[in-house]
């Protein structure tokens, strides 16, 4: 694809959407864009799911659609189905102006942003998605119900977009995991891809939500990567030196003003989200969420312990 993108064409219904899919590729045909050495060389639909407030991690999202996808469709929608009675729905940032300024510096080609009777028509969905065990533990212990809720909304987004690709963040890792069981056990005809975690320089995961953040604030809650960080250093001493490293970082921040409040700091396999045992070898997941101040943060990092060498 070369030249300069065309502004996404914004659709706020699902009969919209529809017209602007088929206005997108007629664009492609009609430019000669869409022949089968394209074909070839890219998948045909891709789909980034966000709920707005969008910043250099939704971006990267974005890149890795645009370089794989003939056209590039981007949901915006904060989906009142994952958040908790005391949570942050009612104040979750809605930036629109600003996500479709950065939707159109990244070359979308469709910004979806339904309302929620648009997504809901019926009113609250007697029917959902149900994550199973999988969605009890960490972040399901601590949010009950929230990925029944994101599984639900993503289904229906992946029906209404019909991507052959979506994208979702290693930032959200359970949420991932989910995510592609639902699309296994489900037979989903899509394609789910990672993309690497984006961090600011000094380390913090992006997340919408950091903007609630004080200085102060942040400054606790970089122990959050921190502790990714003095962990994964000790991963070739086995999973109990990981524990330690990293409990001792957010010991300390948990001492510090403000504190860090741990939820929970887990060392898992990434298939079950269960704690793995010491003498455990392959792919882990370290996890970590807490809050600072009103702000709930979550983080976490891939490791891979190495068989014992033989004498």
């Amino acid at each position: 694809m070369t030249g300069m993108p065309e502004p996404p064409m914004v659709a706020c219904t699902v009969e919209e959407l529809q017209d602007a899919v088929a206005e997108a590729y007629r664009r492609l045909i009609d430019t000669g864009q869409l022949d089968e050495q394209y074909a070839d060389q890219y998948d045909e639909t891709g789909v980034v799911m966000t709920m707005g407030a969008l910043h250099a991690g939704h971006a990267a999202l974005i890149r890795a659609a645009r370089e794989r996808c003939a056209v590039v469709i981007v949901t915006i929608f904060v989906n009142p189905l994952q958040f908790g009675p005391a949570e942050d729905f009612d104040r979750y940032p809605r930036t629109i102006e600003a996500d479709l300024e950065l939707c159109a510096r990244e070359g979308v080609d469709i910004v979806f942003v339904p309302s929620v009777e648009e997504v809901y028509p019926g009113g609250e969905p007697q029917v959902r998605v149900s994550a199973g065990p999988l969605g009890e533990v960490l972040e399901g212990e601590f949010r009950p119900g929230h990925f029944d809720g994101v599984l639900t909304v993503v289904a229906k987004l992946l029906h209404l977009t019909e991507p052959d690709v979506a994208f979702f963040g290693q930032k959200d890792a359970q949420q991932l995991a989910l995510v592609r069981r639902m699309v296994t056990d489900l037979n989903f005809d899509v394609e789910i891809v990672a993309v690497p975690t984006v961090r600011d320089p000094d380390g913090l995961a992006l997340s919408s939500r950091n903007r609630y953040l004080s200085p102060a604030e942040r400054d606790t809650a970089l122990a959050l990567s921190r502790a990714l960080r003095a962990g994964a250093a000790e991963a070739v001493h086995g999973p109990n030196a990981v524990r330690r490293a990293a409990r001792a970082v957010l010991d300390a921040a948990a001492a510090a003003e403000p504190p860090l409040r741990l939820d929970y700091l887990a060392l898992v396999d990434p298939a079950t989200f269960r704690e793995i045992p010491d003498d455990f070898t392959g792919e882990a997941l370290l996890a970590v969420a807490g809050r600072v101040g009103s702000t709930r943060l979550i983080d976490n990092a891939p490791l891979t312990f190495p068989a014992p060498r033989e004498a």
